[in-house]
C-alpha cells in the first residue's frame, strides 16, 4: 500500500467525515442541498431500531414558481418530498417527463400530475407505517 493510500485509509471515519465537509464546504447551494438529500437517504439506509420506530418526517413545502419547467418541478419535489425512495416513484414520473418531451404535453399540465404523483406516495408510505 503506498503511503498515500495508507494515510487516507487510516483516517477512519473521522477523516471521512472531514473530507466531506471540506467538500461541502467548495459546493454551490444547490449542490450541497443535493449532497444532503443525498446524506438524508444514506442515513436513511443504516439499520437502527429507533430509527425505525421514529415517525415519518412532513414534507418541505417550496412554493410553485409561477414558471416552472418539469425538470425544475422534478427537483422541487424531490426536495419537498426527501424521505421518499425514488425508486417507486420512477416509472410514473419517467412516464409523464416523456409526455411532456416527446408528445409536447403542456408543463403545467405535467407538474400537476407529478405533484399528485409524489403526494400519494408519500400518503401510501405514511399509512404503511
Amino acid at each position: 500500500m503506498n503511503m498515500a493510500r495508507k494515510n487516507k485509509a487510516s483516517r477512519g471515519k473521522g477523516g471521512a467525515a472531514a473530507r466531506v465537509a471540506e467538500i461541502a464546504g467548495k459546493l454551490p447551494e444547490e449542490e450541497l442541498r443535493t449532497l444532503l438529500q443525498f446524506s438524508e437517504f444514506l442515513l436513511a439506509q443504516v439499520p437502527d431500531a429507533a430509527a425505525a420506530d421514529a415517525p415519518l418526517p412532513e414534507p418541505k413545502p417550496l412554493p410553485r414558481p409561477a414558471e416552472e419547467s418539469v425538470i425544475k418541478a422534478m427537483r422541487r419535489l424531490s426536495e419537498t418530498y426527501f424521505m421518499l425512495d425514488r425508486g417507486p416513484l420512477l416509472n410514473e414520473t419517467s412516464a409523464l417527463m416523456a409526455q411532456h418531451v416527446m408528445q409536447g404535453r403542456k408543463a403545467a399540465e405535467v407538474i400537476d400530475d407529478l405533484e399528485a404523483v409524489f403526494s400519494a406516495q408519500y400518503e401510501r408510505v405514511r399509512s404503511s407505517q
